[in-house]
């Protein structure tokens, strides 16, 4: 009687542990196609969009990829190269547009003949990465949408909270000139008493882009103590400087072409005997503040990054 209680006692354990065996590979099964389901998508989103993984960025805690979008085409390659190998006409660009900027990568993209068809460059200028697209020969041709992995993986350009929730076309970075800290106020009055103010913005390091007008045009930066960081003249035409929400449609193509997901900040006209001379247009792309100026048909005729 024993040997029997003890025989059906070892069969319904062997049951037991089986099942549970079974449970276990389920569950396990079901993790790693969830995984693997999610290695996939991105995957295909990054070959879709042309991306390429450029750095890591922390998130709540949580880390994930920063991608450079639209580098290059579905059947495009791509070779590291040291900045050293970079047509001469890079450099020069990136020294006149972002000064003090440190390099951080760069890429050669290939067609299926092997042939460069363009660079893609990655900078840090101010602590945030910029990515730009050259020509084979070193022209200028584009910065770089970004978006970090989570928000390509479900085809989001950004998400609210996330590092490019300005992309909602929310301006949080416009703030009142009476919202200015009185030490940057105080730093700006004492030394540039002339200009009139005309917009200001504040940056993600809490550093403050001041707007003003004296025979021109002029961004201002100075930090939250009252220091200044750089001062640039964005246009030396002399005339009347009038906000302006509408631009000429060229300038508007340029600037969607150009600045993939950028960001309306402010634009001002500067009109000289009723008739307007320029076009000087503020957005944000991606963390970076830039100025570009168009001339009265809405060519383009210069950019530069002003934080």
């Amino acid at each position: 009687m024993k040997s029997k209680f003890l025989y059906y006692s070892l069969m319904l354990l062997g049951s037991i542990g089986a099942f549970s065996s079974c449970t276990k590979d389920a569950a396990n099964t079901a993790t790693d196609t969830t995984t693997t389901a999610t290695t996939s998508a991105l995957a295909t989103a990054v070959a879709s969009t042309g991306s390429i993984a450029i750095a890591s960025i922390s998130l709540s805690g949580t880390t994930d990829s920063l991608y450079l979008v639209g580098c290059m085409s579905r059947h495009g390659k791509k070779d590291t190269v040291a900045f050293s190998a970079l047509p001469a006409a890079v450099g020069t660009y990136l020294t006149a547009n972002y000064a003090g900027y440190t390099f951080t990568k760069a890429f050669a993209v290939k067609d299926s003949l092997s042939t460069i068809t363009n660079y893609i460059v990655a900078i840090k200028y101010n602590g945030n990465i910029v990515g730009l697209k050259f020509a084979a020969d070193g022209t200028f041709v584009s910065v770089l949408e970004q978006r970090i992995g989570d928000d390509l993986k479900h085809g989001r350009r950004f998400h609210e909270g996330g590092p490019f929730g300005d992309r909602n076309g929310h301006p949080r970075d416009t703030i009142a000139l009476s919202a200015i800290p009185t030490a940057v106020s105080t730093y700006f009055t004492a030394n540039y008493a002339a200009d009139t103010l005309l917009h200001a913005l504040v940056t993600h390091d809490s550093t403050y882009v001041l707007i003003s007008k004296n025979n021109g045009l002029f961004a201002t930066t100075i930090t939250p103590a009252g220091s200044l960081v750089k001062r640039v003249q964005i246009d030396n035409h002399r005339g009347k400087v009038a906000s302006v929400t509408e631009l000429p449609a060229p300038a508007t193509a340029y600037l969607t072409a150009t600045y993939a997901g950028y960001v309306f900040n402010k634009a001002f006209s500067i009109s000289k005997a009723g008739v307007i001379q320029s076009y000087d247009v503020f957005i944000t792309v991606n963390n970076t503040k830039y100025v570009v100026v168009f001339n009265a048909a809405g060519t383009f005729v210069a950019a530069k990054a002003i934080r």
